[in-house]
């Protein structure tokens, strides 16, 4: 997991230095019926203080488009998501003009911090925007769509990156969206029905 995570000292020292640094909140809340994770903010992005505010990213449009959110609304609004029970994190919080600028260092530090946050407010599903954020996060290759295995309980989810660098098309950004729409829905339907009771395997 690289030098930070050998060095319990010098990672809380990051982990502190992190928490000081200019970057997005996080908008979380326990038992969340889904948290989407980013790989980290931009440098646009925390200028004005809100998640996705890249003129070509598309997150927003698309979260409305595949009946993620009920209703349209901008990153301008973007704390709304807490009303219908979803929140907003990062794996790596110190923003960059790019993601090839992130250090193992900060990936490093990334994955235990995210760890923590996600076992403390236990999510019943977990969508990672774009392939490297779980690649990344997991240490190994992955595909987009439903994960086997759980995370801390709840089901993954791995999205094409709503980034406007990314080439895929939107209808193909959309179409996993959507997919992620139905997972959510189902995996609340089977909780309802379940009483709360225990997590599908």
């Amino acid at each position: 997991m690289g030098p930070s995570a050998a060095n319990p000292w010098r990672l809380a020292e990051e982990i502190s230095n992190t928490r000081k640094m200019r970057t997005l909140p996080d908008h979380l809340r326990k038992g969340m019926k889904l948290v989407i994770v980013g790989c980290n903010p931009s440098e646009s992005s925390v200028r004005v203080g809100h998640y996705y505010a890249g003129r070509t990213n598309q997150f927003w449009l698309t979260l409305y488009e595949s009946g993620v959110v009920p209703e349209p609304f901008d990153y301008h609004d973007d704390k709304r998501v807490i009303e219908f029970g979803i929140g907003l994190t990062d794996l790596v919080k110190r923003p960059t003009k790019g993601v090839e600028e992130l250090t193992r260092e900060d990936f490093a530090e990334g994955r235990i911090v995210l760890s923590q946050k996600l076992e403390e407010f236990s999510p019943h599903v977990i969508a990672f925007n774009g392939k490297i954020t779980y690649e990344q996060f997991s240490q190994r290759k992955c595909k987009f769509g439903i994960q086997k295995e759980l995370l801390y309980g709840a089901r993954v989810y791995v999205l094409p990156s709503s980034s406007g660098q990314n080439a895929l098309g939107k209808g193909e950004k959309l179409k996993h969206f959507r997919k992620l729409a139905q997972l959510v829905s189902r995996t609340e339907k089977e909780r309802d029905t379940k009483g709360h009771g225990g997590e599908e395997q």
